[in-house]
Formats: C-alpha cells, structure tokens, sequence
C-alpha cells in the first residue's frame, strides 16, 4: 500500500502523522511511505531521518495527495487539503466532524473513506485508543493553560492555582470524569488546588474516588451540582465527551453572569463544538477571549503544542491500527469491528450514527456502506 504523510497545515499544529519509528515499522510490512518535505521539522526529525527509516521524500502535499491510496495525518484536513482528496482513497486522521459541518461536505463530495481516530474502538468496542493518549496530553495542559489564564494581565482574577501557605489555592471544578478529566483533576491536585470532579457515572466516580483517596472530591453531575461548581470556581475544565457527537453544552451564556469574575474556562471539548455555550475555537497564537468578564480558552488542538510527547504518544497507539488499515485496506474496515467503528464517510455517505444525528444527516451504516 502507498502511505502519504502530508506536512500538517492546520495553524500552529507541529505534529506529525507518523514518527520515524512508525514509518520503519511500515515499510518492514511492505508499504510504501511518502514523507512531504519538512512534515517531521516540529518534532525534530528531519528528512533524513524519515529516508533512513524507509520512507522517500516528496516535495509538495499534492505529490502526497495525487499518489497516495492512504493519507496519514494527525489534524482534521484543511479545506485545501480535502479539496485534493479522491475516491478510493482512504484517509485516518483525527476528523471530529459533529462539529464540522463544511468538512463533512467536502469529505462527501470528494468520495474517499474517511477513518476518524476519535472513533476507533477498542477490543471490548468501549475504549477509545486512539483518543486517549490526546485526551491523555490535553487534560494536562487544561491545568497548564488555566494557570496561565488565571494570571491578572491575561484577564484572569489572579489567583494562583495552588496557593500559599495561608492563602487558599484556586477551585478547579473538572466536568466530565472521562480520560481527559482524570489527567486534569490529577495535574490540579498535584499543584495543590482544591479539586471537584463532575460526572454522570457512578462506576466512574467510584473508581475516582479510589485514585484520588481524598485529594479529589466527587460529585454526581446533576445540574444542580454543576452549577454550584461552576459558581464558586476561578477555574472550570470542561472535559465531557460522547463519541463521534457534538459535546453537550453544560454552562450556559446566562451562568456566566453567576460566576466569579475573572475565572477561566478551560473547553478541552471543543472539537466536538465544546461544552460551554459561549465557547469558540481558539489558537496558540490567540488562544483567550473574554466574554462576560470570564476568560476563556479554547484552543482546538492543544497538543500541538508540545508536538514531541504528542505524535509520540499518539504513534505509539495507532500504529497497530495503521497497519491493519494498510495492510487490509477496505478489507480491513470489513473484517475489523474496532477500525469499522472509526468509518465516519464512505463514497459519498455519513457511516457513523452520532455524526449523522449531530449534523441531521442521513445515516448509512457501515456495513452497508462498505457492501456497496
């Protein structure tokens, strides 16, 4: 198979779709990798680097695009790049397309298949692989970036998120218990801030309660309970996800009113549109806006930021995915329920039910899709 790896375009994104490492591993399977030039440069590794490992090197994304049957990249494709796409070819990529409703069209209208590492499953078709090492890294910075955001020429009250000796640290309430809000309530803890977790499963809250042994509190999330946490905070990380759908907006545009001015929101879920009402997509380069005198961050590809931790993370877990997807191609999205689960666009169809309820789209699922 023809693997592309393009030079991520997406603004301020240094990550890779595969590491050196990786693309060894693919070209002892018998694949074939195009490297663009320079894809590598934001986690240090260089066009020499990807030659030795296997791979040749192609000058422009359009050689990429134009000859590849599989493109591997990490962000969702800008809209110059789904303009190049093609039927046949096979795309895996983070996609997160219940809250995109123009890619979704431009990966329709271009006919390719479409694998969303977002939905790709586990063994038990429960866990998310694929996501967690993201969630992993984002949950973690939320903390960093709340912290920054707290400082008072940032907009924020200027509180310092763990304190001093005598002086009470900052009220982090974490929405959503998932992998994300895990690393978030842990960050927090460990920097001393007073920390609630929100969720609305009680296995879940148990088995935090056992992590945290009292450094952590729990709450059911009922929407009484969020917003007394929400209220009393200078920091809320929203951390909620349902797979492949647009995040549930948890705080409204008439809470913020109610809270402490000058707190931060931390939307870890907004490329899924995000959880609170007045969310909208951030950058690195511009990643606060204040609303209602609370200061928001909202940046949708965070681990961008440290690209190094986060492609190496993300290969570490995808590879076995990748080459089962190159190794089967469209055989393998039959015979594999954990790959089939991250088909979200087939020739010109929405196969995945939370993206087609999302964006009001007509479903048609997989295995039709793919019998077609």
């Amino acid at each position: 198979m023809r693997i592309g790896i393009p030079k991520e375009i997406k603004s301020h994104e240094f990550r890779v779709g595969l590491i050196p490492a990786s693309v060894r591993e693919f070209a002892a399977a018998g694949h074939e990798i195009v490297v663009e030039s320079g894809a590598g440069a934001g986690i240090n590794a260089a066009d020499k680097d990807y030659r030795a490992a296997g791979a040749s090197i192609a000058g422009t994304a359009d050689e990429i695009f134009a000859n590849s049957e599989i493109i591997i990249k990490v962000k969702e494709p800008q809209e110059d790049e789904w303009k190049k796409l093609r039927e046949g070819q096979i795309l895996f990529a983070y996609l997160h397309l219940a809250a995109n409703r123009e890619l979704t069209k431009g990966l329709l209208k271009s006919g390719c298949t479409a694998v969303a590492y977002e939905t790709v499953t586990g063994p038990d078709g429960r866990e998310l692989p694929l996501l967690a090492p993201m969630s992993e890294v984002a949950g973690r910075l939320a903390i960093e970036a709340a912290a920054m955001a707290l400082h008072r020429h940032s907009g924020g009250c200027g509180v310092l998120i763990g304190g001093v000796p005598g002086v009470a640290p900052a009220r982090v309430a974490v929405l959503g218990g998932g992998v994300a809000g895990t690393q978030a309530a842990r960050m927090a803890a460990g920097l001393g801030a007073d920390v609630t977790v929100l969720d609305r499963s009680l296995p879940r809250l148990r088995r935090l309660d056992e992590l945290f042994q009292g450094r952590a509190r729990t709450r059911y999330a009922s929407a009484a309970a969020i917003e007394e946490a929400v209220f009393s905070a200078e920091v809320v990380i929203g951390a909620v996800l349902i797979p492949g759908a647009a995040a549930p907006q948890l705080v409204t545009e008439s809470m913020l009113s109610s809270m402490r001015p000058g707190a931060v929101l931390v939307d870890v879920s907004i490329d899924q549109g995000g959880c609170f009402a007045t969310s909208r997509a951030t950058t690195h380069s511009s990643p606060v806006f204040i609303k209602n005198g609370i200061v928001h961050y909202c940046v949708a590809n965070m681990p961008g930021a440290v690209p190094v931790t986060s492609s190496y993370a993300l290969n570490h877990a995808l590879l076995p995915y990748g080459l089962a997807l190159a190794g089967g191609g469209l055989r393998a999205l039959t015979s594999n329920p954990a790959l089939r689960a991250g088909l979200n666009v087939h020739r010109g169809h929405v196969t995945h039910p939370a993206v087609a309820m999302s964006l009001g789209c007509e479903l048609q699922p997989p295995d039709q899709a793919l019998a077609a």
